[in-house]
């Protein structure tokens, strides 16, 4: 059976010897249990999950900081309800003095600050729209201590994770039809523990959704759709953007030079559209995110974080961030030979999982859910149980390190440094380089890839939906 996980990967192979082994050649399909079907329900208890993991929190009403940590169930999402405005269903772009010397503007791209003012929306509209001009006299610290809007907050999440539970299927089904061959590969994103574990701490969901729309408008040659779909995503979370320098490997092998420019100039025209609403109301709070960006200096899950921290440097921003682009940069050239220089063309999913990896690397920050941004690809540039399951641990190790290093558990007796942490971000670092490397050599030795076609043997007849070829 074609793409059957226990047929082709060996990992899948010898744990289904515990149900009888792998599928046979004969074995019929459910009427009614297709792939995509069980692919979306797996991706629903997968998310359920992890709203269930994030019980402790919702029942402390995110009022605990030991609980959050211990728990490991912090979200920025009550947080933000009440610090940048939308108890009072702030515009997240006005440059209003009166909003603006009240409320820090949003520091994320334009679409989550949307879909975040869309929530608080539908939040007070579910509680009764309460009057939200009301709580201007109420001190910003104070206004989560009101019993209405401690309630909202709580509404506010639940609204959210409703909505990221959709996204999440809808990535699911996507990443299901990149490869109609192969739709068992989605079922490691399906699957995976990094999202039921961090699919609630921010939005980034928003921009996983737009990754694997992008990835399957490609795969069935839409170049203007996935323009549009990369530009949606570039408004959600920068590294969507990567994929164009994935895109442009691939048309410069192929002299694809029309798809090029339609992919590139349609995610032009749509970040644009998407970023002018939020430019004319206020200019100033939608440069919020690229100060916030360009200022911040080493944070957690860095390797700058490391390096300071352990020969007390105190880099400076602007030296971190001269630094992290000219490391990024030289990884691209190494991407770009890599893909020109290839046997074969690389896949979208390679070459953009290869990408966001070196941004990650040497990022300034690495939070908890940024494992997201890798996922849709990762599951599709190395389909394997075995890899997955190698990097995906180092992963979940450093989500509990994190929370642990916050809640000061990592600390040692005499004061010093929290050397433990410093070794989950070398071992977070060390899992994606596994599956970096294993990646390139798929690429290298395109015989490795598992999602390429294999050659039968001559003479041997393959069947397809329509007919019967000898090869």
């Amino acid at each position: 059976m074609d793409g059957a996980p226990s047929v082709e990967d060996p990992s899948v192979r010898a744990l289904s010897e515990v149900v009888g082994g792998p599928v046979g050649s004969r074995a019929g399909r459910h009427p009614w249990w297709t792939p995509v079907r069980v692919l979306l329900a797996l991706t629903a208890v997968c998310f359920a999950l992890g709203m269930v993991k994030d019980g402790p929190c919702y029942r402390a009403e995110w009022s605990d900081s030991q609980v959050n940590y211990t728990n490991m169930c912090y979200s920025d999402l009550p947080y933000l309800y009440t610090g940048r405005g939308f108890a009072e269903l702030h515009w997240p772009y006005t440059d209003d003095p009166g909003v603006r010397s009240r409320y820090q503007a949003m520091e994320y791209p334009v679409v989550i600050s949307y879909w975040a003012w869309w929530a608080a929306e539908v939040t007070q509209r579910l509680r009764g729209s309460p009057d939200a001009q009301a709580r201007a006299g109420i001190p910003v610290d104070s206004l989560g201590g009101d019993p209405e809007v401690h309630s909202e907050m709580l509404t506010f999440v639940a609204v959210n994770a409703v909505g990221f539970a959709a996204l999440a299927l809808l990535a699911a089904w996507l990443l299901a039809g990149v490869n109609r061959r192969r739709p068992w590969d989605a079922a490691l994103f399906a699957v995976s523990p990094t999202l039921a574990l961090t699919g609630l701490v921010n939005w980034d969901m928003v921009a996983v959704v737009a990754v694997a729309g992008a990835l399957w408008a490609w795969s069935r040659d839409r170049p203007v759709l996935t323009g549009a779909i990369v530009g949606l995503g570039i408004a959600a979370k920068l590294y969507p953007l990567f994929l164009l320098g994935a895109i442009l490997v691939i048309c410069l092998r192929n002299r694809r030079f029309r798809e090029l420019g339609q992919a590139w100039g349609m995610a032009a025209l749509t970040w644009v559209l998407l970023n002018a609403p939020a430019y004319l109301a206020g200019p100033e709070a939608w440069k919020t995110f690229w100060r916030f960006n360009s200022e911040r200096g080493a944070d957690l899950g860095s390797i700058w974080l490391v390096l300071d921290q352990r020969f007390d440097w105190s880099t400076s921003a602007d030296t971190i961030n001269l630094w992290s682009w000219l490391f990024f940069g030289s990884w691209c050239v190494g991407v770009l030979v890599l893909g020109l220089s290839a046997p074969s063309t690389p896949r979208l999913a390679q070459l953009g999982f290869l990408v966001v990896a070196g941004f990650l690397l040497v990022n300034k920050v690495y939070s908890p859910q940024y494992v997201l941004w890798l996922l849709p690809l990762a599951v599709l540039a190395r389909p394997r149980l075995r890899d997955q399951v190698i990097w995906q641990l180092s992963e979940v190790i450093y989500f509990a390190c994190v929370w642990w290093y916050l809640n000061g558990s990592l600390a040692p007796g005499d004061g010093g440094d929290a050397e433990f942490y410093w070794f989950a971000i070398g071992l977070r670092m060390a899992g994606e380089l596994y599956l970096v490397a294993v990646v390139v050599r798929d690429t290298w030795w395109p015989s490795h890839d598992p999602v390429r076609p294999r050659r039968a043997p001559r003479g041997q007849v393959t069947t397809t939906r329509s007919n019967a070829v000898a090869v």
